[in-house]
């Protein structure tokens, strides 16, 4: 089990600033991402760090233990960074992409335009909650509406993903069987699709590595679910009578209000060129 550093700044921040709104401004955050930051690594050391007093947030005797060693930690950390000079260089974008867009994404840059941006690829999932912990600058992920609250206030543009039914050209299913279904983790669109239908299915394979399930969808043990844009050559629409029409899920672009004007703009532009069709403006 490991403490992201981001949460780690959080809690010297709201040390050092009395208030967990103002450690919120002046990170960057918003105050429920503070607060889901908090709860974090409460669950993680075993009880409250800071109580609310008239002054402020105060901390309490397990948060002052839990502060001595961030600090320790902080130092440590930024002493290294100093190591070969690494303190007077800009801080890289943090990237963050679902594994659906990563070829997508990739096939529209090159080195040059990637030299100071460093990409975390995951589930929409994952990167959404590195987005509310604080290690993920930009995104480009499907929406989940369990996590979209904690992030509405990054979304800086959104657009509807048309998905569709794929299989191998040589797939069939034996009249009666249940559907074998490709899912990846946190995704119900398939299951909530063919629940409503009344449809009975199997999961046969479940991975968060998009190219892995295209892979198994061509080995011809199941169906899945992806973009009807991005349905490779090697497969097809899958349009059967007996499969049910999925709904649209949004794709959501997502940015810090404090980042700076330069390589950060450049990389959501990029990102809003190549998936809207239109440049996007970064307000800071």
């Amino acid at each position: 089990m490991n403490i992201p550093i981001e949460i780690v700044r959080t809690v010297l921040t709201i040390s050092e600033t009395g208030s967990m709104t103002k450690a919120a401004e002046k990170l960057g955050l918003s105050q429920p991402a503070v607060s889901s930051q908090i709860k974090r690594i409460q669950a993680m050391v075993g009880g409250a760090l800071f109580t609310r007093t008239a002054e402020g947030a105060t901390a309490t005797q397990l948060g002052r233990q839990v502060l001595h060693q961030a600090r320790r930690i902080i130092e440590a950390n930024d002493q290294m960074l100093c190591m070969g000079g690494a303190a007077h260089l800009p801080r890289p974008v943090r990237l963050g992409l679902s594994t659906l867009f990563v070829r997508d994404f990739l096939g529209h840059q090159n080195a040059a335009s990637l030299s100071d941006v460093v990409i975390h690829t995951d589930t929409s999932v994952g990167i959404t909650k590195g987005l509310v912990d604080g290690y993920i600058d930009i995104a480009y992920i499907l929406e989940n509406p369990e996590l979209t609250s904690e992030i509405s206030h990054l979304i800086v543009n959104e657009i509807d993903e048309e998905f569709v039914w794929v299989r191998s050209s040589d797939f069939v299913v034996n009249p009666g069987a249940p559907i074998p279904i490709l899912t990846w983790p946190g995704d119900d669109l398939m299951v909530r699709t063919l629940t409503r239908k009344g449809l009975a299915y199997k999961i046969v394979f479940n991975s968060p590595d998009y190219h892995a399930k295209l892979a198994a969808i061509e080995a011809g043990i199941g169906i899945a679910a992806i973009p009807r844009r991005m349905i490779p050559p090697t497969l097809v629409w899958a349009q059967e009578h007996y499969l049910p029409q999925l709904p649209p899920i949004k794709a959501l672009l997502c940015a810090r209000s404090n980042l700076d004007n330069g390589q950060s703009a450049k990389l959501l532009n990029d990102i809003s060129t190549q998936f809207f069709q239109a440049p996007q403006t970064l307000l800071i």
